[in-house]
């Protein structure tokens, strides 16, 4: 049962991050990959929220992580390669704790300044519901290069 566990989180949350790659609208992306109450957190420091909105806070629900998409794509570009994230068999599951962690890269870029750059950042999923659905999506990534990216 848990290697069928293990197996189901590791294909959904594979399949997301590969959709982030020339990803669909966040209403196609929450209702195909996520459960019916989701949440995203994307981990900053609070005092960074002026400049970069999306940080710091959970979004829940549906309009809720509607919300942060919009947030965060009307702050930065966002450009993953093929190679962004590994192979679904590099993807950390713990079928038993109910979480898969990922590390991935990419190039960002501020929409107001157009300064960019480069980065390795961290995705783990949870509170997964039966059919395997992410209940619970956490980012952790640069946010001192945003926020200089972004400038005042």
């Amino acid at each position: 049962m848990a290697s069928t566990r293990s197996t189901t989180l590791r294909n959904i949350t594979s399949e997301f991050c590969a959709a982030l790659i020339s990803p669909p609208p966040p209403s196609e992306l929450l209702s195909q990959y996520f459960s019916k109450n989701p949440q995203i957190t994307e981990h900053g420091p609070e005092w960074a929220r002026s400049r970069l909105p999306f940080l710091a806070k959970t979004f829940t629900g549906k309009d809720g992580c509607e919300e942060y998409f919009k947030l965060m794509t009307g702050t930065l570009e966002m450009s993953l390669s093929k190679d962004a994230f590994p192979h679904a068999k590099a993807f950390s599951v713990d079928a038993e704790a109910g979480v898969v962690s990922v590390v991935g890269k990419g190039h960002f870029s501020s929409k107001k300044t157009g300064k960019g750059w480069d980065e390795q950042f961290m995705h783990r999923f949870s509170n997964f519901d039966e059919q395997g659905k992410i209940g619970h999506w956490e980012i952790w990534a640069d946010p001192l290069s945003a926020w200089d990216a972004v400038g005042e």
